[in-house]
């Protein structure tokens, strides 16, 4: 019995290993019951990140430029990478924001999430579903809204984040070749702001 135990110990180590953070459901399918990171967090060989939320305790620092992102998917799965937090991730601005933006379901729960900066919108429907691209960070498959329909939702958002950086990420989108003007039109109309980014569209055509 101990024999297996200590096999079963091996295997989650290796499995948080691998996955760089891990939770008990992504164990599950190996036979990995959650006791297994309790005992192993009692032990001090497994750090908490968050709640439900496991590393090694030796584990450094990521130097990873999209640790946050990763983290945030870890903590909150069914969310999507949105906003200027996708925009700093598409390499269309340089600072990183302070906040980790994410777009959930307009009627889901808001999650609870202690100890990192997060701050939701909700987005509905082909809003939240389209233009939706995953990237796999530290192992971490993260969701993230595409080029086009980051742009798209600046401008949708153009109270709240701020018109000139609609402006800026819509001038360097193009100017990189990120996106083309019917990808962008196409979410215009999926985010019903058409009348909004036309004429800059236009102008810029």
């Amino acid at each position: 019995m101990a024999a297996k135990k200590s096999s079963k110990a091996e295997q989650t180590l290796r499995l948080v290993k691998r996955l760089g953070m891990a939770r008990p459901k992504d164990a599950a399918p190996y036979g990995i019951e959650p006791f297994h990171f309790r005992r192993l967090l009692h032990q001090g060989k497994l750090a908490q990140v968050a709640r439900g939320i496991y590393r090694l305790a030796e584990h450094e620092p990521s130097t990873h430029p999209h640790h946050r992102l990763a983290e945030a998917a870890k903590r909150v799965p069914h969310a999507v990478v949105c906003l200027q937090s996708a925009l700093q991730f598409h390499r269309l601005a340089k600072q990183t924001p302070p906040e980790v933006w994410l777009a959930i379901d307009r009627k889901a729960r808001r999650p609870s999430v202690e100890g990192m900066a997060i701050r939701f919108v909700r987005f509905s429907g082909a809003a939240l579903l389209e233009g939706t691209e995953e990237h796999s960070i530290e192992n971490v498959p993260v969701r993230v809204t595409s080029c086009a329909k980051t742009v798209v939702d600046l401008f949708k958002y153009r109270n709240k984040i701020g018109r000139n950086i609609a402006l800026e990420a819509l001038r360097n989108c193009l100017r990189k070749q990120k996106c083309s003007m019917d990808e962008l039109w196409r979410f215009a109309i999926v985010c019903r702001v058409e009348t909004v980014i036309g004429p800059y569209l236009e102008a810029l055509a």
